[in-house]
């Protein structure tokens, strides 16, 4: 099982949210928890590759945007529109 840490920007992002979103959003956090490679989260490596950042779709519009911290964890840096991703520093 995959343990989930997040930083202040992503808590700050996630409240800000619309309600509808934020279910989304634990709905697929849930998944992510059993594999963060399943099929219906889209899981993708952002560019630049060289930093291993990786995001996965809430929806068709929102992003949760996350590095590996270890085998079987992540760190969840920004949530949002998959417009807004590099408007953060998310390779930090």
């Amino acid at each position: 099982m995959m343990e989930i840490y997040t930083t202040a920007t992503f808590d700050e992002l996630f409240v800000e949210l619309p309600k509808k979103i934020q279910n989304r959003a634990d709905e697929k956090t849930e998944l992510f928890r059993e594999n963060p490679f399943n099929p219906i989260l889209r899981t993708e490596k952002l560019h630049p590759k060289g930093h291993d950042v990786w995001s996965f779709r809430v929806d068709f519009h929102y992003r949760i945007v996350f590095k590996f911290t270890g085998k079987d964890a992540a760190e969840f840096r920004f949530i949002g529109h998959h417009n807004q991703i590099y408007d953060y520093n998310i390779f930090g």
